[in-house]
Order: structure tokens, then sequence, then C-alpha cells
């Protein structure tokens, strides 16, 4: 058997976010020469960045899926969404019959759980053990109906689950062959200088979506802003969407979608924040973000971080971050960061001018955040861990491997 690893990754997404570029970061970890890597994934930003990092890509129209995370499972007009995934299952099937003809493989990687059809249908197709990635919250405490069928899938056709934080992994059942293996990243060789600024720099970043408190964030600009706090808020990204395009309208009257954009550049003129508010768009290089920021600001109403917070660690930035119970590979309340109990403009301002005002406090977080996150996020280190698991997983196929699925 070669000691080459093939995988057929399953990427529903096309806009580049933390999934895809965690993927990406991974994939150019990895020892060279060690994985084959093809991706299925809709044509975009996620899928050149694929190109980019080695893989091949299979483009196809859509990937169908399933959202049955915390944030995003279907009610009420939400499950009109299902008639885009119906939509998108014909493009799904004829995107990995292409993949089959280009294999063969050894395993199949869901890079998110919300794939997870898509991947129990490629293993029936392509006979192969399937890997799926949970990189956000589950519902929990429902036994039946939908919840309770895909829980079933995850125990009977998944091998191995990869949680990306111990947050992540409490709200998968406890039986599933669950291993936390972190987001990876690539870790800046040394810290910059800090930079002297009179007042105290802010960056939320990411794809500008309501669930990551961007207009929380504004308020608390306002609030800080009328107290007499010297802040400066940058907000990298853009909308998840075209909103000018005849889909970004229908989406915005369905309410599935908003110029979220547009809706805080206004905010902002409103209430004159001009100074303390400035808008980046997209960002390819993040560095340059954080290495002009005190601190980064990750306000969601997801109850989970993002990569922002584990990127920013490793240029000495502390994070704000609203989550109920954090689990201590996250956020360390105090010593890594703040963490807050809700998305709330008066607990983001309190949060910002903690730090704000004392500097040396908050540089000090920074760094043990930055201690933390070398061990735990170094995409080495990451990668490292993930090809252990390729390697366990596809031994599963050979005789005298050690049986149908990793044991949790």
């Amino acid at each position: 058997m070669s000691d080459v690893v093939r995988v057929l990754y399953i990427h529903p997404f096309a806009a580049f976010g933390g999934a895809s570029k965690s993927l990406s970061e991974m994939v150019r970890a990895l020892p060279a020469h060690e994985v084959e890597g093809t991706a299925l994934v809709p044509p975009g930003p996620a899928a050149r960045a694929f190109a980019s990092a080695g893989l091949k890509v299979i483009s196809v129209r859509g990937v169908a899926q399933w959202d049955n995370t915390r944030f995003g499972h279907y009610r009420g007009l939400r499950w009109l969404i299902v008639l885009r995934e119906l939509f998108y299952l014909p493009a799904t099937i004829s995107g990995l019959r292409t993949a089959a003809r280009q294999g063969p493989y050894d395993l199949i990687h869901c890079n998110e759980v919300t794939a997870l059809l898509a991947g129990v249908l490629a293993k029936r197709m392509l006979r192969k053990p399937v890997i799926v990635h949970v990189r956000s919250l589950q519902r929990v405490g429902i036994s039946g109906g939908i919840s309770g069928w895909l829980r079933r899938l995850m125990r009977t056709q998944v091998d191995a689950v990869i949680a990306i934080d111990e947050a992540v992994k409490r709200t998968l059942p406890a039986d599933l062959p669950v291993e936390v293996i972190h987001n990876g990243l690539a870790v800046p060789a040394e810290l910059p200088a800090p930079t002297p600024a009179d007042h105290f720099r802010v960056a939320i970043v990411g794809v500008l979506h309501r669930s990551k408190g961007v207009y929380e964030l504004m308020e608390a600009a306002r609030i800080l802003r009328d107290r007499g706090t010297k802040v400066r808020i940058l907000v990298v990204g853009e909308n998840l969407h075209p909103m000018r395009s005849v889909r970004g309208w229908l989406l915005r009257k369905l309410d599935f979608a908003r110029d979220v954009r547009a809706e805080l550049e206004a905010y902002v003129a409103q209430h004159s924040l001009q100074d303390e508010v400035e808008f980046t768009g997209f960002v390819g290089d993040v560095r340059s973000i954080y290495e002009r920021i005190d601190a980064i600001c990750f306000p969601s109403h997801l109850d989970a971080p993002g990569r922002p917070v584990f990127e920013a660690a490793l240029f000495g930035c502390p994070a704000i971050v609203a989550m109920r119970n954090p689990t201590s590979d996250v956020v360390i309340h105090g010593r890594t960061g703040l963490c807050i109990d809700e998305a709330r403009p008066e607990l983001i301002a309190e949060s910002i001018a903690m730090l704000a005002r004392d500097p040396a406090a908050a540089r000090a977080m920074g760094l043990e955040a930055r201690r933390a996150a070398v061990l735990r996020f170094d995409s080495r280190v990451t990668a490292s861990r993930t090809l252990d698991l390729y390697r366990r997983v596809r031994a599963m196929q050979v005789p005298g491997g050690p049986g149908p699925r990793l044991r949790g």
C-alpha cells in the first residue's frame, strides 16, 4: 500500500471563510508527498484558495447541505432554504461521479458538518470511510425528529469526527468517535513591536453577518465615544452574499441575508462615528491588521469563538469573546482575554474600556494568549495530528485493521 493518503475533501461553501482558510493552512502544512487531495467545492474564492494550496479542484454548481447547527437550523421561513439544497443535489451527485472517475481515494473528509448528507452519499458511492469536521456548535437536548436522525447518521455512517475545540465537542453526542484538532494557523516568527497610538485599537475580522455581533459592536463604539474613551474600531470583511444581484435582492426580501456593510455604514454616518470606526473591506493578508491593533473583538451570537480570535492571539492580541461557559482552549477570562455572557453593547463597551484603561495589562493578556495559541494552533501540529488520523482511518480498510470505526 502506498504511503500517500488520497483524500476527497467536500467543502460546501464558495466564500473564503474560516473553514476554507483553516483547510488551506492545514494542507500547506502537511509534509510533502504525504497527502494527495482533491476538493469538491463550488466555484469562488474558496476553490481558488484550495487550488493555490495544492489541491485538485472539482468545481460544482453547489454542494447540498443540511444545516442543523445551533444558529443556522431551519425554522420559519428558513425552511425555504431546503429548496436550494434540493436544487443542488443533482450537482452534488454529478460532482461525486466526476470525483469517482478521478480517484481512487482512501477516505472522504467533509470540511463542515452541514455537508454530512453529501459525505454519506460519497461514502456509499465510493465505498470509503468518511471523516466529518465539526466547526460549529450543534443543537443539543433534542432526541427525536431530524436532529435525532442526523445523530443516528453520525453514529452509523461516520468513521471519525474532528471537533475544532472543546466547546464544539461538548455539543456532540458522547458516544461519537470525536477527536479535538484545533484549526491550524501559520505562526509568525516574531511579534511586531507595539506601535504607539492615542487611542485603543480593536478589530472585528471576518465575513460580515449579523450573527457575528457587528451591530452590537457599532453601538458599543457609540457608547465609548459618548463616555470619552478613545477607541478606533476596524471592521475587516465584506458581506457574505453580493447584495446587488437578483439573488441578493431575493435573499434580502426573505430576510435570509442583509446588506450588513451598508447598514453599518449608515449607523456610523447617523451617529458621526467616522473618527471611531474604519471599514477596511476584505483584507487578503490579515497579518497587516493584527500588527496594528491592541485587541480582537468577537462578540458573536454563536456562543463560540471564531478563527480570528486565535489568529490574533498569535500576534499577541487579547480577545473579547461572547461565551457563556468558555473552555480553557478558547479563552481564559482575565488571562488571555475577556469573556462576556452575551453580545450586548454595554458589555462589549465595558470590556473594551477595561482593556483601554490599562494597555500594559492588555498586552500581558495578549502575550499569554500567544503562548497558549502556539501550543494548540500551530498549523504544523494540527497537520501532523490530522495526517495521523487519516492513516488510522485508512487502516480501517486494510485486513487486520482496527475495525469499522475509531473509538471516541
